[in-house]
Order: structure tokens, then C-alpha cells, then sequence
């Protein structure tokens, strides 16, 4: 282990007038000693200018870099600025105010920092801490980055979209700029892959590939950094309830994670004072659930703070900022925000619920959102690690060994999950639509961005071959979703600029609405209660003066003109515009009790939260819906996180292009009939019957019938024997007797059927259609007439009678020539039990008959159909009309078996004929005393 106490190895030359003194600035911090060689490669020009730094949490990578990078450029006389993105807000805040804290001199000076909504940095500002938002913006506006010198992507392992982007774009950047330093730090040991992508990227320019050891660009140097870390124990605590069930984190789990960190902590501080500590929970709510359970269960005096991306920007620096002197015992209850980028002084103790949030993308439902996930083991150990950089620490994980074991080893990154709009926007306006030719770390799924592009044409945003056209640039200049920043311009011509700028501002924040209401969030920031009320402010400023002088632009649109013709009250303007953004998303409730349904214009159903004050609006613009169960969803397994009333009118007026006004006609119960059905989307809006024109009626029993086959219709008696009939001398001969089959009947329908289904089509019943005519149109001529040669509808046996023939099913088409089955079998069957109607599953697929054995005396060759083709197989029945015997050969019948069974009949029916010669025998269908 490295001690964060010994004396920094600084580099020559990189202190001096106007530069960072980088010896005072590297007292105590690991990373310190690693200087000399960063500041080598680089200076060597090492792959360009670029390098790779793989250090840990804690070493003080993302505080003594940028400065180097800054006095290197020094002396060559270059006032270019470096440039350090930090994937959070809070994160780009502290590391500028620690720099210059070290550097002696006032924030927005030689250090500064920009993030939304604010800015602390001017034309002598050397260091720019900036989140990737604000540099890819940047870059679309300046793809030369003229005024930058260098750029530091910190957190590359977290793998968020908008840093994956940056690194495939600068990439190209640095094609056309030799002198453009890139430099890409990583806390976990992924970094040779960084390196071969940033190293090697200008050798595979527009093959998306990264580079190798062995292409001419080469790979970045990687510059290590030893751990930073003190000795750190470990112990495992889970929890006796389940961490999550279907409606999200337990309350038990909380309860139990809020009174471990009490317990803990109190024993930490009984023992060393100075120690303060990190709970890591998934969300902001988790965050304000432990934390008021955690005020009440602490040790007195303690102070509890709330970490999350919905507090003040203040109320973040005062949790990152350590403790005061002199000040309380703290405990910081965070998300994930506090995991690398941060190091919270005085943190000796970690209280780990192993859960985090992470996005998802439910493409079937149109929804995407966070979801509650283990976090993976990668993050686990950089969590863990906030307890051991300024001393020797404790983790307490709450969970158990297994479950850290089953977890996976790097986060997902988040280009394979999320809703990839905004990056497709991005990637369109850069000349890489969908990011081709560009050298990501992973390429984005081609679903994703498929659905993705289909988005940005509809909103008019690129053109046929996927780059951006003049509105699609002007949306990119929008901190907002593609869709939020058309719905500012197209509902600024609705509702006005204020109006519309608010409501963007609004759903783009990071605000949770109360109950899923948006308008009483809004209230709550107008009014300046809410801890982002300042932040929601000046994005208002911002957006409405983009929608002023770009709205014009658009002010023609289909949209804002249906907008405009419905009237729009004040308390509507926050539903209009959601709905221009979200138009699949305009919802109308169920009919029905119970708990609040709502069915969106995409087909999808979901709930509202409990005593949401949306309860009983019939008409809802929904912002956000994600996958859910529990009492929330109302059985529709999702629910409505945000949403704003609209009135019916408005709600067709801002979704009018999803409008449809058809006439729906289907087969049902026999008979075609149809409605007019008048919807928005999935909702309908009203349903008429009428009488359907003769085109919907064909369209309709064409559908039935591709959907349920010819049984839509029926098969008579008559019509199916027939067909039975017509199926094997299909299968024995041939061309030309027509295929029968299902699918041939149906391929063929207009050839034989026509009438008929005009019939159906103009309201006629099934009931009064019967199929065999129209299967006599099929007959082939002048073979038709030897139909009833080949395959007779009946045969007449010895005694006389007529004996119907029953042919096998039209899919049974067994070969022909099986061998026949002699033999006897008792009369087992129950009383009054009908012999086969029908040919069975093992008759072989050949045509029976049904003939009682009296019937047969005598009758010595078996009959053949289709010219001798097809054997007949009898079922001999005895007087009873039950199965006595199968067999297709009646001599080898009558000489063997025969004997067998009138030996077993004789005594059973003494009242009918059992001669012992059935050759000589009389064949009769009556009993002995009526021959």
C-alpha cells in the first residue's frame, strides 16, 4: 500500500509563473508519485497525445491531472484550456472547488467549472470541469474544440452514454488536430481497453473498430497508480426480509439498512470521533426514507445529510464538503452519486445496501426508465473503498456473500439499455448517423437506434439518410429529449413561450412530481419551496429563449396548428405540451371500480399511485410510465410516474396525428357486422354500428377465414364427405383432382367460393351457405363423371344394403398399401355403444365401412376404390352395432378368426345367425325368425 502521506514525486518544470504548483497540490495524494511518467508520455507524445490513467477511488487522479495537462501546455506558449468532464453535476462542482481550494485561488478563475444551469468560469479559466452534456453540445457547435488544448473524460468506467459518445467523437477530433490532448481515467482495471479504442482510433477512421497493439495508431499509454487505500474490514450483514419484491425495496430492507448504519456508526464514533459515514441506497426516495428513519435512531447530535440528484446544488456541496470544525458527527445517506467521483472527507465507515438503479428500455410497451437492480461487484468495491482513503475503514454490506458472488462484475453500460433518442440526435448531427464509422466502446443495439431514428424522422428532426437537416440541429441545442425540445418550440405557438419553457424544464429535471402530479410540482416551483426551484428557473430562462428565436422555425406545423385550434386554459399548459412530446402516451382512464386505470394511446394500461390528485381526470398527458406491480399498477403491471389533465379536446388537438375514423367491420356469430370506431391511437373515442359497404364485408370474412380457416363457415355433412372424397383421389392420383386441403382452399378462394363470400359480405348467415356446390366447382372435366366410380359415396354389401363409405380426414393422408390387420376382439364395449362414424387415427388414413358381420356372409374378395388402388377396411359390428373385428381381408377373416368370435357371439345374441360356415351362409341384416 501506498500511504497518502509520503511526499509527492513532482515532475520538473511544472511549476511556475502562471502554472499549477502541482507540489503543494499533490501533498498527501497517491497519484502524486505517478506524475513524472504521465507528464513523460505525454510530453513524448505518446500515441499522439493521448493516455489512459487506471487508478482507484481516492488517489487524487481527478485533482492532480488536469493541472499537469495545463502546465504542460504552459511553456509552448498555448492558452488553450483544458477541459475535464465529470459524469455528475455535484461531482463537477466539488472537484472544481477542491482545485482551486488547493490552488489558492477563487472558483471561476484559473479554475472554474459548467454545468446546467450554471456556470463559474471566464477567459482566464485553465481548468473547466464540465459534465458531458455540456462538452458533446460543445463539440456539435465547435467540432475543433479551437479553443481547447486538452480533455480529460474522468469516469470512463462508468460507462454512461454520453461519455461513451465523447470518446468515439473526440477520437475523430483528434484526426483532425494532432495537438489535441486526450486523456481517459478509469477507477477500475478496464483501462487497456480505453486504450486500444482512444490509441488506435485514427487507424480504423470510419470502421468503428478500436485499435490494436499493431495498427500504426497503437494503443494510449496506460499510466497506473497504486490503491490509495487503508486497511478495510469487511463484514456482512443481510437482512432476515427480502431486499426487493414486485413493488421495488422493501420497507423492511430500508428499515433495516437505515438502523445498521445507527448501530454502526455509534459504535464508529464511540471509538474515533472524527468518523462520519456513507449509506448507499438506490434512489432518492430510498435516500429520504433512511434518512428520517436514521434522524430518529442515531446517536444524539448526530447530523444526517441526503445525497441525490433532486437536492439543492447547495445542500450537495454542504454533503460533499466534509465536516465542519468543531461540527457533528455526520452520517450521508447517497445514491450512487457519491461511488467514484467524489472522495467526502472524514467517511471511515460504509453502509451498503448493494442496490442501485439502472435504465431500461421496455420496447414492447414503449416505456423506459430505472429499475432497481444488484449493483455490480465493481461498484460494490469502489463503495466500499469510501471508507479506507483517509484512514483504516469498515464496510457493513447488507447483504450476503452469495449474492455479491452472483453479481455481475461491471455495470451495463448504459448505451445497451436506455432509450437511445437523444444519443441518435447527437450522432446525426455529428455525420455518424446511428454511429457508424465511429470507434465506441460498444456498438449501440441496432433495435434501439433503429426505433430510435424512426423517432427523430417523424419528428422531423433528420433526413432519408439519417443525418440532421435544419430542425434536427436546432432541437440538438435543447438540454432536453428530442421529443421535449420539439414539443418547446411547437407548443410555444400554443401556449406560449413562458408556458411551454416551464413545462419542458419541468419534465427534463430531475424532480419527482407529488403523486405523479406535474402541475403541483410546478406550483411548488414557481413558489420556490421546492430545493431545485432556482436550478428549474433559469432552464425556464434558457428554454424560452431558445423558443423564441428558433420557434419561429416551426410555427407552421401540423401540430401546433391542431393545438391552436383548440383552446388551451392555463392549467392545461403543462398537459399540452407533455402531450406534443409524448403523444403515445396520451391516456384515458378504464371504466370500472376500484383502483385507477389508465389505457395510454400506445396500447398500453397502467396505474396511478395511490391518492394521486390526477385520480378521476379522464384525460391524462403522461411523461413518464415504467413497468411496476403492486397496488400502484392496478394488475396492469405499469405505473404513472408523471403526468398532467387534459381535456378530450385537447388531448385530440396535441395527438391528432394518431387520429383514425374507420369503419371496423368483423365476422361474428355467423354474420359480418361492423361499427365506426373513431380512436386516438389504442383509445377509442366512440363506436357506432353501421351497415358495412360490400368491400368491408370481403375484407372482413377474409380475415375470419385467414384466421379461423373454412370452419368460420362449416363443413355440412354433405360438403365434408364429399371433400373427403376429393382428398384421396387427390392423394392417389393426382393432378387433376384439385387439392382440398386447407391451405389450397384458402389460396384459391375467389375460384371456388366467390358467391358465397359475396354473400357473407353482404350480411348473409353461415347457416344458409353449404359448401358442397361451391367443391363441385372444383371437379375436373370429363373426369367428374368417374367420381362416383372411383370413390363412391356408398357400397352395397351381400345382404343388400347400401353401406356409406367413411373416407379418412382431408389431413390424414397416409400411403396407401399397409398391410391389413386380421383379428378378433371381445365384445368389451358398453351398452348401447355406437361402432366408428367415421374413419380412426390407426385405420392407416383408408376408407372404412361400418357393417354388422351378418351382413358379410360369403363375401370372399375385399372391395378396392380408385381402380383397384385402395383397399376397403371393414369394421365388422356385431348385432349391437359394436366393433367385432377390423380387417381388409374377408377371406383370411372368414377361414381364421371367425371361429373365435362366433364361439364368443353365439351365446350373447342366440337370437341372429352364427353358422359355422359363413362361406355357404345366407347374408341377412335381420335376426333368425325374421329370415
Amino acid at each position: 500500500m501506498t500511504s497518502p502521506t509520503v511526499p509527492a514525486a513532482v515532475p520538473a518544470g511544472t511549476s511556475g509563473a502562471g502554472t499549477f504548483d502541482l507540489a503543494v497540490i499533490g501533498t498527501g495524494l497517491a497519484f502524486a508519485e505517478s506524475l513524472t511518467e504521465l507528464s513523460s508520455v505525454l510530453r513524448a507524445g505518446g500515441a499522439a497525445g493521448t493516455a489512459v490513467v487506471q487508478a482507484p477511488p481516492g488517489t487524487g487522479k481527478t485533482t492532480l491531472v488536469p493541472p499537469l495537462l495545463a502546465n504542460l501546455a504552459a511553456p509552448a506558449g498555448m492558452a488553450k484550456r483544458v477541459v475535464v468532464t465529470q459524469p455528475r453535476r455535484v461531482a463537477a462542482r466539488a472537484a472544481a472547488r477542491r482545485l482551486a481550494s488547493l490552488d489558492g485561488s477563487r472558483i471561476g478563475d484559473r479554475v472554474g467549472y459548467t454545468v446546467r444551469g450554471e456556470r463559474q468560469a471566464g477567459p482566464a479559466t485553465l481548468v473547466e470541469f464540465v459534465t458531458p452534456g455540456i462538452l458533446l453540445r460543445r463539440l456539435l457547435d465547435d467540432p475543433g474544440l479551437e479553443s481547447t488544448g486538452a480533455v480529460i473524460l474522468d469516469e470512463v468506467h462508468e460507462r454512461g452514454l454520453e461519455t461513451d459518445l465523447l470518446l468515439g467523437m473526440l477520437a475523430e477530433v483528434r484526426q483532425l488536430r494532432g495537438d489535441l490532448t486526450l486523456v481517459a481515467m478509469s477507477a477500475t482495471l478496464d483501462a487497456p481497453r480505453f486504450a486500444a479504442l482512444i490509441g488506435g482510433a485514427a487507424a480504423n477512421a470510419g470502421t468503428g473498430q478500436a485499435g490494436t497493439a499493431d495498427d500504426d495508431g497503437g494503443p494510449a499509454p496506460v499510466v497506473d497508480c497504486p490503491s490509495a487505500l487503508y486497511p478495510l474490514a469487511v463484514e456482512w450483514l443481510p437482512a432476515a426480509v427480502a431486499r426487493l419484491d414486485d413493488r421495488g425495496v422493501t420497507r423492511g430492507f430500508l428499515d433495516h439498512v437505515a438502523d445498521t448504519a445507527a448501530q454502526a456508526h455509534t459504535a464508529a464514533v464511540a471509538e474515533d470521533t472524527r468518523t462520519d459515514a456513507v449509506v448507499f441506497v438506490p434512489g432518492a426516495w430510498e435516500v429520504s426514507y433512511v434518512a428520517a428513519r436514521l434522524r430518529g435512531r442515531a446517536a444524539p447530535g448526530t447530523e444526517v445529510l441526503e445525497l441525490h440528484g433532486q437536492v439543492s446544488p447547495a445542500e450537495q456541496d454542504q454533503a460533499v464538503s466534509g465536516r465542519r470544525p468543531g461540527g457533528p458527527a455526520r452520517i450521508i445517506v447517497s445514491t450512487d452519486l457519491a461511488e467514484s467521483s467524489l472522495t467526502v472527507p472524514g467517511v471511515r465507515l460504509v453502509i451498503d445496501s448493494g442496490l442501485t438503479r439502472e435504465p431500461r428500455r421496455d420496447a414492447s410497451r414503449g416505456m423506459s426508465g430505472l429499475v432497481t437492480v444488484s449493483c455490480s461487484r465493481a461498484s460494490a468495491e469502489q463503495r466500499a473503498g469510501r471508507a479506507a482513503r483517509q484512514g483504516p475503514g469498515r464496510v457493513v454490506r447488507c447483504y450476503d456473500q452469495r449474492t455479491y458472488g452472483a453479481a455481475p462484475a461491471h455495470v451495463t453500460p448504459e448505451i445497451a439499455v436506455a432509450d437511445l433518442t437523444g444519443a441518435a440526435l447527437v450522432l446525426a448531427c455529428w455525420g455518424s448517423p446511428g454511429g457508424a464509422g465511429l470507434a465506441l466502446p460498444d456498438p449501440p443495439p441496432a433495435a434501439a437506434m433503429g426505433e430510435a431514428v424512426e423517432v427523430l424522422r417523424e419528428l422531423g428532426a433528420v433526413g432519408p439518410d439519417g443525418h440532421a437537416i435544419s430542425l434536427g440541429r436546432t432541437l440538438v441545442r435543447v438540454p432536453a429529449d428530442p421529443r421535449l425540445a420539439r414539443a418547446l418550440l411547437d407548443g410555444a405557438a400554443a401556449v406560449g413561450h413562458r408556458a411551454a419553457a416551464e413545462a419542458v424544464a419541468l419534465v427534463a429535471g430531475d424532480q419527482r412530481a407529488p403523486g405523479a402530479d406535474l402541475t403541483r410540482l410546478l406550483s411548488g416551483l414557481r413558489a420556490g419551496k421546492d430545493p431545485a426551484a432556482r436550478r428549474w428557473a433559469e432552464d425556464v430562462r434558457r428554454l424560452e429563449g431558445i423558443a423564441r428565436t428558433e420557434g419561429a422555425a416551426i410555427r407552421q406545423s401540423a401540430i401546433a396548428s391542431l393545438v391552436r385550434s383548440a383552446p388551451v386554459t392555463a392549467a392545461e399548459a403543462v398537459g399540452v405540451v407533455v402531450a406534443l412530446a409524448f403523444p403515445d402516451r396520451v391516456a384515458r382512464r378504464v371504466p370500472g371500480d376500484g383502483p385507477a386505470r389508465y389505457l395510454l394511446s400506445s396500447g398500453t394500461r397502467a396505474g396511478l399511485p395511490a391518492g394521486s390528485p390526477l385520480t378521476g381526470h379522464e384525460w391524462l398527458a403522461v411523461a413518464e410510465v415504467s413497468r411496476a406491480a403492486g397496488r400502484d399498477a392496478a394488475c396492469t403491471g405499469a405505473v404513472i410516474r408523471s403526468a398532467a389533465p387534459l381535456s378530450a379536446d385537447t388531448a385530440e388537438a396535441a395527438a391528432g396525428h394518431l387520429l383514425t375514423d374507420t369503419v371496423e367491420a368483423q365476422f361474428s356469430q355467423g354474420r359480418v357486422k361492423a361499427r365506426r370506431e373513431r380512436r386516438l391511437g389504442a383509445i377509442s373515442l366512440s363506436s357506432t354500428p353501421v351497415r358495412p359497404s360490400a368491400e368491408e364485408g370481403r375484407a372482413a370474412v377474409a380475415r375470419a377465414l385467414a384466421k379461423e380457416g373454412l370452419g368460420t363457415i362449416g363443413w355440412s355433412t354433405a360438403a365434408d364427405v364429399l371433400r373427403r372424397r376429393l382428398a384421396l383421389l387427390r392423394h392417389e392420383l393426382g393432378e387433376p383432382w384439385p387439392d382440398v386441403s386447407e391451405p389450397a382452399l384458402l389460396a384459391r378462394l375467389d375460384s371456388w367460393l366467390g358467391p358465397e363470400l359475396e354473400a357473407l359480405a353482404g350480411g348473409a348467415a353461415t347457416s344458409s351457405i353449404d359448401l358442397t356446390d361451391p367443391l363441385r366447382r372444383l371437379l375436373p372435366w370429363p373426369e367428374a363423371v368417374r367420381l362416383a366410380e372411383l370413390a363412391p359415396e356408398a357400397l352395397k354389401v351381400p345382404s343388400g344394403s347400401m353401406v356409406r363409405i367413411d373416407y379418412p380426414e382431408v389431413s390424414d393422408r397416409a400411403a396407401p398399401g399397409g398391410a391389413g390387420s386380421d383379428g378378433a376382439a371381445a365384445d368389451q364395449a358398453g351398452p348401447g355403444q355406437e361402432a366408428p362414424r367415421q374413419a380412426r387415427a390407426d385405420d392407416g388414413g383408408r376408407p372404412v365401412v361400418a357393417v354388422k358381420l351378418q351382413e358379410c356372409f360369403g363375401w370372399a374378395e375385399t372391395p378396392r376404390l380408385v381402380d383397384g388402388r385402395v383397399p376397403v377396411l371393414f369394421h365388422l359390428l356385431s348385432p349391437a352395432r359394436r366393433p367385432l373385428a377390423v380387417t381388409d381381408d374377408l377371406a383370411s377373416f372368414w377361414s381364421g378368426p371367425y371361429a373365435q368370435v362366433r364361439a364368443e357371439m353365439r351365446g350373447r345374441y342366440p337370437r341372429h345367425p352364427w353358422p359355422e360356415d359363413p362361406w355357404t351362409a345366407l347374408p341377412t341384416a335381420r335376426t333368425k325368425a325374421r329370415m
